[in-house]
């Protein structure tokens, strides 16, 4: 990445997290008080300017205004709050999960493609185009619904909020589970090509295959979810990703590697499980910004954890995958 090492690649990827800190709190805030639609698009807004951030950066130091930018999570618990108001209280867990899938959905062939279109044309090209899809994301925005949180005599502040042991024991467990994926999540890349040996276009078939195995795993975890309890679905997500990473750290043949890419596609619909379980504890009037609880201190826990894992990375390749 420009010349970066590891632990400067996991530096910004850190410096990603603590710009989501600073926003989460400020977007529960007015996620409860404005038109939740807005503010979304707002946020999209925010993220246009960050793929030609990256094409003009020739060093990892001047990506840092869009790594900053892109950290601006002004949609988490927004996004989070607009969903539980408006889904099905039924098929909470699946409607997050399939919001996961497509998410995931996209990223199938794009690694692919993104890795052959740099290996043959440069990083450049890819980030233009990136520029155009996030404008047309922003735009397919327009049509959805307005959203107002609903408007009683009075709302629990956060001080009120924190009392809460639930919320602040789920708060914490969600917090040790980002650390764990942000701290080797940027690194998968760097340990195919630089332990395996494999180029982009493998690596990138590699994340169309994770993201394959997240759209099947999500839409069969947030099935069980809704028929049994939502935390069985994500301990299941968790023990997949556990087996997914022994597989990537014990063997290189390319084979088992798509086995262990499928499986790790599991670690991407944890925080929609974690949304799906959190959401409807919420009390209505202060839903979003109960829900930046988790949301924040997940992330404050956790913006260093690209960082450690770029340190145990440095000490061996193999540290920060057994460590998770």
């Amino acid at each position: 990445m420009l010349g970066a090492s590891s632990d400067e690649i996991g530096l910004l990827y850190a410096v990603t997290a603590l710009s989501s800190v600073m926003t989460l709190i400020v977007a529960g805030v007015i996620a409860d008080r404005y038109d939740r639609k807005k503010i979304i698009l707002f946020a999209w807004l925010v993220w246009l300017p960050v793929p030609l951030i990256f094409s003009l950066a020739s060093n990892w130091i001047q990506m840092l205004p869009g790594m900053i930018l892109y950290g601006f999570w002004l949609s988490g618990p927004t996004g989070t709050a607009y969903v539980v108001t408006a889904a099905d209280k039924n098929r909470l867990t699946l409607t997050f999960t399939i919001l996961s899938a497509s998410w995931s959905l996209g990223y199938i062939f794009s690694p692919a493609l993104g890795g052959y279109l740099s290996a043959n044309y440069g990083m450049q090209l890819v980030f233009h185009l990136s520029f155009i899809l996030y404008l047309l994301a922003f735009l397919l925005l327009f049509p959805i619904s307005s959203q107002h949180a609903s408007k009683l005599d009075s709302q629990p502040s956060f001080m009120e909020l924190l009392k809460s042991r639930r919320l602040i024991g789920l708060s914490l467990f969600f917090a040790v589970i980002m650390f764990v994926l942000l701290m080797i999540r940027p690194l998968v890349p760097q340990f195919l090509a630089e332990v395996y040996g494999y180029g982009d276009f493998e690596i990138g078939s590699l994340g169309s295959i994770s993201f394959l195995g997240s759209v099947i795993l999500g839409i069969l975890f947030g099935k069980l979810g809704d028929k049994w309890r939502m935390p069985f679905s994500l301990a299941a997500s968790m023990a997949i990703y556990s087996i997914s990473l022994a597989f990537l750290v014990t063997f290189g043949n390319f084979t088992i590697l798509l086995v262990a890419a499928f499986l790790a596609g599991a670690s991407f619909i944890n925080w929609s499980l974690m949304s799906a379980i959190i959401g409807p504890l919420a009390p209505e009037n202060a839903r979003a910004r109960w829900i930046s609880v988790p949301q924040t201190i997940s992330m404050a826990i956790s913006f260093m954890a690209p960082y450690v894992g770029g340190i145990f990375y440095e000490f061996s390749p193999q540290y920060p995958f057994i460590l998770a």
